[in-house]
């Protein structure tokens, strides 16, 4: 273990892109006061937000967030409702805390480093709240992306600023403002909102330059068509990256999950697990990639060092300033 701690010098970046499974799977049981954690199907009933559609006569019944706003947008008459429903889901999430013991965003957040990023396209505060609590532990952290917005974000145009929503700007003092939410409808128009577009310019660089790539908890909905053909356009084609790593999870089937990222999977470089603690992120944190490169390019055997289900802050401080000593990113 001690050679693997002491081996950091992989300078390529690794890439997490974040789905509405990831901040599922990080709190199964709900946030610190019992508020749940929605996904598209049934996401009126888990939030409570039913009463929105009162009175709303839809073309077809679904409980999908994505059919429900694709209908109600394309509606004039229910431009109201539209505006309602997103003023709701804003102040749902707004509204989510994380509990006071690690999360597996706290895990996911300590098993990056500097040179690598998380993108998320999730609206909820989650990731935010565990990177100012983990900062403690170390500021060599991954850069954060959001890429349809979150409610813990805040943008100064004038001085194109971003920062926490309850901070000031550092340019002009001025409070930040809202960062744009997109909502699920097929036509997002990502270059249209500077901040949205500076998010994407971000995960395209990322991605081009990545030697490893996991996709957490993100189901590539229909209304997402155009953010997967940018992820592709980043990525290149497979043939193209023969040499580098995918992993993904997620609790859906094996053949699902491959046939869903088929187009960006070189042969059989790739791997599918069902829980964050068996993905190489927990088994290798901070090493993903020198791990990646030991066992399947040197083919050498390499001890785990991986984070444990249950620590506390403590355990994990005492752990990950073991391997940030080695570091020099």
């Amino acid at each position: 273990m001690g050679d693997l701690i002491k081996n950091a010098d992989m300078k390529r970046p690794h890439v997490v892109i974040l789905g509405a499974g990831a901040s599922r799977a990080a709190l199964p049981n709900g946030d610190k006061n019992g508020r749940k954690l929605p996904i598209m199907n049934g996401f009126l009933k888990t939030t409570g937000l039913e009463n929105i559609l009162d009175g709303v006569n839809l073309t077809f019944k679904s409980d999908n967030l994505e059919d429900i706003y694709s209908e109600l947008h394309s509606k004039h008459e229910y431009k109201d409702v539209c505006k309602r429903l997103e003023d709701a889901i804003w102040d749902y999430f707004s509204s989510l805390e994380l509990p006071d013991y690690p999360t597996i965003y706290d895990y996911l957040l300590l098993s990056l480093r500097k040179k690598d990023v998380i993108a998320s396209f999730n609206w909820d505060p989650l990731l935010l709240q565990a990177y100012r609590r983990v900062y403690k532990i170390t500021s060599k952290l991954p850069e954060l992306l959001f890429l349809h917005g979150n409610v813990a974000v805040g943008v100064c145009e004038q001085c194109k600023k971003v920062g926490f929503i309850s901070d000031r700007c550092s340019g002009c003092g001025r409070q930040f403002k809202k960062s744009r939410l997109l909502y699920p409808i097929k036509e997002k128009n990502y270059h249209l909102d500077p901040f949205i577009k500076s998010q994407w310019d971000n995960i395209q660089r990322y991605l081009k330059n990545a030697f490893s790539f996991t996709v957490f908890g993100y189901s590539a909905p229909k209304s997402d068509v155009s953010a997967i053909e940018l992820l592709k356009q980043a990525w290149g084609r497979p043939s193209e990256r023969n040499l580098e790593q995918i992993q993904i999870i997620d609790i859906k089937e094996d053949e699902e999950l491959r046939e869903a990222w088929d187009d960006f999977i070189h042969t059989h470089h790739y791997e599918i697990h069902k829980s964050f603690f068996e993905s190489s992120l927990a088994k290798f944190p901070r090493r993903i990639n020198e791990a990646y490169w030991a066992m399947f390019m040197d083919c050498i055997f390499v001890d785990t060092h991986e984070f444990h289900q249950g620590s506390s802050f403590e355990e994990l401080k005492k752990q990950v300033q073991n391997l940030v000593q080695y570091e020099n990113d």
